[in-house]
């Protein structure tokens, strides 16, 4: 395996938008924006767009657009979320619905189109054999289709979020359409239990890059696909939309905000139990937990069966602006996040980087690539607190911790910020990934 670390440079930004159709038998394309003359045009592949939870997604693609790159969106799948974030106004490439075929007459179908555009599809899709007969048939027919709009809409390369359907999809396009093709990594896609880790390091291998957002995912990916070239770029926040405001002293009870899917690898019945046992001991506290997903009736149901219901209030799913505004008034951010029975786990929680820009102390757990950004212990915080996860107790302590006026707030903060900005401001790291992906010289 090889790794890099390049060289950022800088740019300014742009604005224009649309909200994706439903599929229909052949591409649908929103128009979001003016053409560029940008001899590179990148594909971006992606599972579903827009995605509530993806923002890093958004980032990234309106920091590239920002530097100059010529970009389209290419989804799997329509969106089904009901609330978006307002920078996807300001995202000019065009979205493409890519068809998906539910019967063996329609990839039939779209492979009698390609030949039109793929005069050597034939061949092509014989050396693909190896890969195609351990794929859906689905993936075969829209790697098929976006191979036709890579050639005819002169898109010289393809970069998936997730090495999971939407990659198959690109391995398959950039093969037929002779284009280079990339792919960042995250978490359920190379760490889950029903991941099928031989067809994974496949699919790697046969990438230009393959791009890890942490050291941890690096070493991870080493292991898993050993041949294949990793470039480390972790996920970046626009800054000028996260201004710094140092932490004051806690008045009051401790007021908890966490954020997330209400999925098992959050762990948000740790800190529910966390709660109940700070309270118990003596310290006033109250919490708000922004997110929505499949637990969260059986969350509410724990928060009843606790006595929590006058300390836990559960906000439902809400966009970034608010999120920003209940960091703001948050005295910590705690993400007690937990590997799944499953094996599933978060990569990098964009909203940790969140709070850190803002000033806002957090307390989370030793998992994947948290422990890169939040450094420290309760006796001794550096960027944060860091715990073991699925420990109720090390949570309570930590809570108690960072309640009591004796904690540093303001030099944890400051140090936080800084990391952020080093590490993660979305200008560099945008400018880090198309250079370690080709997109640029």
């Amino acid at each position: 395996m090889r790794s890099e670390t390049l060289a950022p440079a800088r740019t300014s930004a742009p604005p224009s938008p649309s909200a994706p159709p439903s599929t229909t038998p052949s591409p649908t394309t929103v128009s979001c924006g003016a053409p560029t003359t940008a001899t590179e045009r990148v594909g971006y592949v992606v599972k579903v767009y827009p995605r509530f939870s993806e923002t890093f997604v958004v980032t990234e693609v309106l920091a590239r657009e920002a530097q100059g790159e010529a970009l389209e969106i290419f989804a799997l799948r329509p969106t089904t979320d009901t609330h978006f974030h307002p920078a996807l106004a300001r995202v000019h490439a065009p979205v493409t619905y890519l068809p998906r075929a539910l019967k063996a007459s329609e990839l039939w179908a779209s492979i009698a189109r390609a030949h039109a555009v793929l005069p050597d599809l034939g061949p092509r899709l014989a050396e693909l054999l190896p890969l195609t007969t351990r794929l859906a048939a689905d993936e075969v027919a829209q790697g098929v289709e976006l191979a036709i709009a890579v050639r005819t809409r002169g898109i010289t390369r393809l970069h998936a979020h997730f090495a999971s359907a939407q990659a198959r999809v690109a391995a398959v396009a950039a093969h037929l359409a002779q284009v280079p093709w990339s792919v960042t990594t995250h978490a359920k896609d190379i760490f889950h239990d029903e991941v099928d880790l031989d067809l994974l390091a496949d699919l790697l291998h046969g990438a230009s890059t393959v791009v890890a957002i942490s050291a941890y995912n690096e070493q991870h990916l080493g292991r898993v696909a050993p041949r294949a070239r990793v470039a480390r770029v972790a996920n970046g926040l626009d800054l000028t939309g996260f201004g710094y405001r140092e932490p004051g002293p806690v008045t009051g009870p401790l007021r908890v905000l966490a954020v997330g899917r209400l999925v098992e690898k959050k762990g948000f019945d740790v800190l529910l139990d966390a709660l109940a046992a700070a309270r118990a001991a003596g310290l006033e506290v109250r919490a708000e937990v922004a997110g929505a997903g499949e637990l969260g009736p059986d969350l509410v149901a724990r928060t009843h069966a606790l006595g929590l219901d006058d300390v836990v209030t559960w906000l439902g799913a809400r966009p970034q602006d608010e999120v920003l505004a209940l960091l703001r008034q948050a005295d910590v951010f705690v993400a007690p996040c937990v590997v799944g029975a499953d094996g599933n786990a978060d990569g990098l929680p964009t909203v940790i980087l969140e709070a850190m820009a803002v000033g806002t102390p957090v307390i989370s757990t030793a998992v994947t690539g948290i422990p890169e950004v939040v450094r420290g212990t309760v006796a001794d915080p550096v960027t944060g607190v860091l715990l073991e996860p699925g420990d109720p107790s090390a949570l309570v302590d930590a809570l108690r911790a960072v309640a009591a006026d004796a904690f540093p707030r303001a030099d944890v903060a400051r140090r936080a910020r800084d990391l952020v900005e080093r590490d993660h401001d979305t200008t560099r790291q945008a400018a880090l990934l198309a250079r370690s992906t080709g997109a640029v010289a």
